[in-house]
């Protein structure tokens, strides 16, 4: 298999992470109107067909001469389990992220549910073993903490702002104020899905029986890709909005729309694929925890991002929600840094 050698090689396949990972939920957005029940059909389809051409590519080749296969039947079949589990726990808390982006938007649902994730996947390394500077990390906490609250609080200043607007305009069908409590929920059980499966997957890598990165990443898809079809009915039969959905709707869908969640699959198992490969690696060519931690934590801020600027979701808000967005991103952001830092100051300690 082929795995980077020197930092900058790391560096740059973590920055192209980044990328990835804090992009690919905006192809729901492109997609225009288009269910994300449906969406995420295409989306399993991707990532599948993703996973197939890593492991039988770059997974399969390299100086080492051991490939793809050969890590699989290394591994023992308990570390093959840890995957699939993973898998599906991550798939239910990403099919419940893509609903609470498609009830609340892309600005607000990723930096919620991916804040809670950090948190849930951080408060779970302290219980397991501590591994940094307690002070920093339970100030960084606090700072999520507080911009996932913020968000909320913004949140339902925007539902309120839009339902007056079309109680203006004679479109409101209830005189009653929205109620944000739906989207907030779903963001924040999506965040305590996808902060929970990392363990498994620790558990998957360690010892002589571990498996590799591309090994993960092709039973973690193929459980992501049997869960879809799954859970989808689920979501199909009971929708977070609108009416049920039936499966023939798939095939109502335009190419523009098929081809989004396609390419939404394939960007976002390369985002992860490359974060595993590069958490692989020794860690004297990984660079400093500090970069290495806000480059892979930070997809939220990438991702509300493309909400803010590219899809103007605050375009209609009035100034505080957007000062309100702004602040949301510094505490996250500063949040992230100070959990960065925290292994280093044990360090010195």
């Amino acid at each position: 298999m082929i795995l980077p050698q020197s930092y900058p090689a790391v560096l740059f396949l973590m920055v192209l992470s980044l990328l990835c990972l804090g992009s690919w939920a905006s192809f729901f957005k492109f997609a225009g109107k288009w269910r994300f029940e449906l969406f995420y059909l295409d989306f399993a389809i991707g990532l599948m067909l993703a996973s197939v051409i890593f492991a039988f590519t770059v997974g399969n080749i390299g100086y080492d001469g051991f490939n793809f296969i050969d890590d699989l039947q290394h591994a023992g079949k308990r570390q093959w389990m840890y995957v699939f589990i993973a898998g599906l726990i991550f798939n239910l808390g990403n099919m419940l992220l893509m609903a609470a982006i498609s009830a609340c938007g892309l600005a607000l649902a990723f930096p919620m549910g991916m804040g809670m994730a950090l948190l849930f996947g951080t408060g779970l390394g302290i219980a397991g073993r501590p591994a940094g500077n307690s002070l920093l990390l339970g100030m960084g906490c606090l700072l999520i903490l507080t911009s996932i609250l913020v968000n909320a609080v913004s949140y339902r200043m925007m539902g309120v702002a839009r339902h007056e607007a079309l109680a203006r305009a004679g479109q409101a069908k209830s005189t009653r104020r929205p109620r944000p409590l739906k989207g907030i929920v779903l963001a924040l059980a999506a965040g305590l899905l996808i902060g929970g499966f990392t363990p498994l997957l620790d558990k998957a890598r360690q010892g002589d029986l571990g498996l590799g990165p591309y090994a993960i990443g092709f039973i973690f898809a193929f459980g992501v890709f049997f869960s879809s079809f799954v859970y989808d009915i689920f979501f199909m039969n009971l929708p977070v909005e609108g009416d049920p959905v039936e499966f023939g709707g798939y095939l109502n869908g335009r190419l523009k729309q098929h081809l989004a969640g396609l390419v939404s699959g394939v960007v976002w198992y390369a985002g992860i694929v490359l974060a595993w490969v590069c958490t692989s690696v020794p860690e004297a060519i990984q660079g400093g925890p500090m970069l290495h931690f806000m480059l892979a934590q930070g997809s939220p801020v990438l991702a509300a991002l493309w909400g803010i600027l590219v899809f103007r979701e605050f375009k209609d808000s009035d100034v505080r929600v957007k000062l309100l967005g702004t602040l949301m991103l510094v505490l996250l952001l500063c949040g992230m840094a100070m959990i960065g830092l925290a292994p280093q100051f044990l360090q010195k300690g």
